[in-house]
């Protein structure tokens, strides 16, 4: 594989929860023009269907989204080939997002179907222990079918302290809990967040100057907030997703290298939404087709946003324009069976 490649790792659905993937796959990116070319199969492994990456380790872990849901670690050779290192159970169903704290000594894991989050030591070679912990939330929203209990949809450890944010779609609130780093266990969730009823808080992103920027699921909302004090965070505005008509679900919100723009993918309208960011206001100014069917996710690698159309098998690719920030699609799109996810593998953070 050249050296001057990157690469790509695309987590998806399996059979066992209807999709045609096999796995985790391997795209390799041209860093110039920003194709893509698909390598195939790099892991056989159950719905994949979020991969993180260790902060200094060539470790990636991949949640298995099953009803006894499970986490896969696998050690990344220099050629992303992959070798399994540990399967753990999580303790909860259907686990969607995990995500390593910042000194890499703990593995985070929502359960979404459970509504709950798993904590798994990991030893000096990144490899995942049994669970330190299992935190089960609390709550419920006015959608009787989508929120009738708690639903984890995301975890986002803090970068500079033992802060994990837990984004709840079943309760309208991101908590925030503390994880201790000797016992791996998490403090009493507090509400960071307290969304309007029926928002179904799903994926966020913080900008360069704090604010954090939150995706509605189910109200189809953009909305952003600021620090208030001890663990809360106020609202601060709120803008609709989409111009499209029908529902509108978002799955992922991305923010440029200088904040300058946000970007949410919509899926419904299957459009990715451009909005100005100024700091206290996201402003709406594009919004374009994916080129594809149920934006499941997107990643933006320098001048370039990939997406993920899990229903139509494809992944997209859009050069952002570095003035406007308005992504156009560019080349044909390439060839994913189900793909979930994007993570770019990331040879700099990796200690020698």
């Amino acid at each position: 594989m050249g050296a001057n490649a990157e690469y790509l790792f695309v987590g998806c659905y399996t059979g066992d929860k209807g999709g045609d993937g096999d796995g985790i796959d391997l795209l390799r990116r041209d860093p110039s023009t920003g194709g893509l070319t698909r390598l195939g199969l790099a892991a056989r492994t159950p719905s994949p269907s979020f991969l993180a990456q260790h902060p200094t380790l060539p470790v990636l872990y991949a949640v298995n989204e099953l009803d006894e849901g499970t986490v896969s670690a696998f050690a990344v050779a220099p050629d992303c080939s992959l070798t399994p290192l540990a399967v753990r159970p999580t303790g909860g169903a259907d686990p969607c997002h995990l995500a390593v704290t910042a000194d890499g000594r703990h593995l985070v894991v929502a359960n979404y179907a459970s509504g709950s989050v798993s904590v798994h030591p990991l030893d000096a070679e990144g490899a995942p222990g049994e669970r330190s912990d299992l935190l089960t939330l609390a709550g419920s929203g006015p959608d009787q079918e989508r929120q009738a209990g708690p639903h984890a949809h995301l975890v986002a450890p803090d970068r500079n302290g033992p802060d994990v944010l837990i984004s709840d779609l079943g309760s309208d609130r991101v908590w925030r809990s503390r994880l201790d780093p000797i016992s791996g266990r998490l403090g009493r969730p507090e509400p960071a967040v307290e969304a309007k009823p029926g928002t179904g808080p799903r994926h966020l992103t913080h900008s360069a100057d704090g604010a954090l920027v939150l995706a509605g699921e189910l109200s189809g909302t953009l909305s952003w907030h600021r620090p208030a004090g001890g663990p809360t965070w106020a609202a601060r505005g709120e803008v609709a997703a989409s111009t499209a008509t029908g529902a509108v679900y978002p799955s992922e919100v991305a923010m440029g290298r200088d904040s300058r723009f946000v970007y949410v993918a919509n899926r419904g309208p299957d459009t990715v939404s451009t909005f100005a960011w100024d700091g206290e206001n996201a402003t709406p100014i594009d919004e374009s087709p994916t080129g594809g069917v149920w934006p499941r996710h997107m990643i933006l690698i320098g001048d370039h946003l990939y997406v993920a159309n899990q229903r139509s098998h494809n992944v997209t690719v859009f050069r952002v324009d570095p003035d406007s920030g308005i992504p156009s699609l560019q080349g044909d799109p390439t060839s994913e069976p189900s793909p979930t996810c994007l993570l770019r593998w990331n040879r700099t953070m990796i200690r020698p």
